[in-house]
């Protein structure tokens, strides 16, 4: 597979993981750390790197609205939910991982 073809199915993919990730507002931020070690939020800082190592003027606002297709204070707003004792224990746990 060369090069582009290559870039195009990984831009293609990411494409439905943000999708997906926007679909599916119920799981937590916190549930993926847990579990998967990333969330959201770790999904649009990289988005930022990427920008900023492209020297492509980004901010920390534009790419978290690029993930979760809206302002982040926004989703915040419609989907977070104040964690529990046991997922921040979890976080706690696992975080010298992330």
């Amino acid at each position: 597979m060369d090069d582009k073809t290559r870039t195009e199915l990984e831009a293609a993919v990411y494409r439905r993981l943000v999708e997906h990730l926007r679909t599916r507002a119920d799981v937590q931020n916190i549930d993926m750390m847990n579990l998967a070690g990333f969330c959201r939020n770790c999904l649009s800082n990289w988005m930022k790197d990427a920008a900023d190592a492209k020297g492509v003027a980004m901010s920390k606002d534009e790419s978290r609205e690029i993930v979760y297709g809206e302002p982040y204070d926004q989703w915040r707003a419609k989907h977070q939910k104040e964690a529990s004792a046991e997922q921040k224990a979890a976080f706690e746990k696992a975080k010298p991982q992330h």
